[in-house]
């Protein structure tokens, strides 16, 4: 069976940030990484090449495949902030409305820049992510 492509890698959080361009987006990373950090109690780890991970989780579906990944975290992307929050089995509508300016993919927001949204919404909509997915698989620290 196909190991998945996004996995944990040796590099660290810290230099990947350091590295994040342009400043505005960098500065940005750090205040997402103190707020995940705050949020789940975690050290984050990196997944692949660009993505900041907290908690992870082991999955099985019914095919069989089964797998760890990120219980939530972030990646600093050139265009808009990817921020890997909700497991997809819950309605966060409610939250999501008073977070700001967003655009929603299948499981992650998308964020141009922090100041768009409201950090508190956010820490609220990480806590609600995370305890979703709890119950469906165990969310385990990094």
């Amino acid at each position: 069976m196909a190991q998945n492509k996004t996995a944990p890698t040796d590099q660290t959080v810290q230099a990947f940030i350091a590295g994040v361009e342009p400043a505005a987006k960098q500065k940005d990373a750090q205040i997402l990484d103190s707020l995940f950090r705050d949020v789940t109690g975690y050290q984050p780890i990196m997944w692949g090449p660009t993505i900041i991970g907290y908690g992870q989780y082991h999955y099985v579906y019914d095919s069989g495949r089964e797998g760890d990944f990120l219980a939530t975290g972030f990646s600093p992307r050139k265009a808009k902030h990817s921020i890997y929050i909700m497991p997809g089995y819950a309605d966060y509508d409610d939250i999501l409305s008073r977070l700001g300016k967003h655009k929603m993919g299948k499981s992650c927001l998308y964020v141009n820049k922090l100041a768009d949204i409201d950090l508190d919404v956010l820490a609220e909509l990480i806590r609600a992510g995370l305890a979703d997915l709890n119950k469906k698989w165990p969310v385990l620290p990094t």
